[in-house]
């Protein structure tokens, strides 16, 4: 009788998870040329540029996915701190040399391409604060975690949080907090500290505002969320706009490129920050739902992956991705439809972005990896030599 596990291939790829993004972002590539074919102020003419685009990010993406997939799994942990670091370097860049765009200087310009650091920074704490928790106690018998091990999961999260929060972007900082409770919360740390973490960041966001280390555009975002008609025609015009474009769709929509407010181009930033208002406009109730269904699927496969892992890092890493798509998801639907403020992150695999799609497929590539190498138990330590001479 077969043992093969649901969702699994021959080969032991997770099918669920990879059919799931492969259609994700194919109806990502269809919203973002229905998004941005009437826009001649941003294609230069020529409706299918996006499109292009959109596409040439998702095969990187692929080929960016594909090599963390095969790579050997204990390279992966010898890669990890240099990814970290990497990180940290990328994050420096932008506040010394980044390009400023919708107010946040997120950018670096490399050649003729925008590449955002911070999206590749949540990957790198997720493998980081995994990293540590795995050395502390993989092949010990003290599975506790302590003030110790906490401190130092939230020291690594803390530094490229700090330098993201400078620039200043509040929805990637949103993100990654709820990515480091997330691999807190399955690593062991002690109910006190999740509490603990939890009024830390309210104390932290009034200290931000107090200090005016957030834009008076970033408060205004906020106090719109609380009350949309405090500023309908200024911060919040984003939001009624959005929401009239997914109530404009119905329950089947009006069509793949036949929304009236997509035509219109009364959203702004509909390609990338608001993307789902595409989806509720043309697609309708149900196919929005849809939509929403295959993040769900990327989220419980990654929920999955997390529980069958035999080693603590393969554990920590797949939950802190799960909740990384989880609550990024969440906010950007969420504010589209008014329930969440405007923060600026994109739907993962569909909004378009190079940045966004990449770190994404790299994430994809690290959950099949651990899918695929999780079940043996990983020694506590490696080096180089031993990645050679391990049979």
């Amino acid at each position: 009788m077969s043992t093969q596990r649901p969702g699994l291939g021959r080969h032991g790829l997770d099918w669920i998870l990879m059919g799931s993004v492969l259609v994700l972002t194919f109806v990502g590539a269809l919203l973002v040329w229905s998004a941005t074919s009437e826009r001649d102020t941003l294609t230069g003419g020529d409706p299918t540029a996006f499109l292009r685009k959109t596409l040439v990010n998702v095969a990187i993406g692929l080929v960016l996915m594909v090599m963390v997939l095969a790579t050997d799994h204990r390279w992966v942990r010898i890669l990890a701190p240099f990814v970290y670091v990497g990180s940290l370097v990328g994050l420096l860049l932008v506040l010394v040399m980044g390009s400023t765009i919708n107010g946040s200087k997120s950018w670096v310009q490399l050649g003729g391409m925008s590449i955002q650091p911070s999206e590749f920074a949540k990957l790198a704490v997720i493998i980081g604060m995994s990293l540590f928790v795995a050395e502390r106690f993989e092949g010990r018998s003290r599975r506790q975690v302590g003030t110790g091990e906490v401190i130092g999961m939230l020291l690594i999260a803390g530094l490229p949080a700090g330098l993201i929060l400078l620039q200043p972007d509040m929805g990637t900082t949103l993100v990654l907090a709820a990515t480091v409770f997330g691999v807190l919360s399955v690593a062991g740390a002690p109910a006190k500290w999740l509490l603990g973490l939890l009024a830390g960041g309210v104390f932290v966001a009034t200290v931000a505002i107090k200090l005016h280390v957030l834009k008076q555009y970033q408060i205004d975002r906020f106090l719109a969320f609380l009350n949309p008609d405090l500023d309908p025609r200024g911060a919040g015009y984003n939001v009624e706009q959005a929401r009239t474009a997914v109530g404009n769709g119905g329950w089947f929509g009006q069509g793949l490129f036949h929304g009236s407010q997509t035509r219109s181009g009364f959203v702004p930033e509909q390609q990338t920050d608001f993307i789902f208002t595409v989806a509720g406009e043309e697609l309708g109730l149900i196919g929005a739902g849809l939509l929403i269904g295959l993040i769900c699927l990327i989220v419980w496969r990654a929920l999955v992956i997390s529980r069958e892992s035999r080693d603590i890092f393969g554990r920590a890493a797949a939950a802190g991705i799960a909740c990384w798509f989880a609550f990024q998801a969440f906010q950007n639907i969420g504010m589209c439809m008014g329930i969440m403020p405007v923060t600026g992150v994109p739907l993962p695999f569909v909004s378009y972005g190079g940045s966004s799609m990449f770190a994404g497929m790299l994430a994809i590539g690290l959950l099949q990896n651990i899918h695929l190498r999780g079940a043996p138990a990983l020694p506590t330590r490696f080096s180089a030599a031993r990645v050679f001479t391990t049979r």
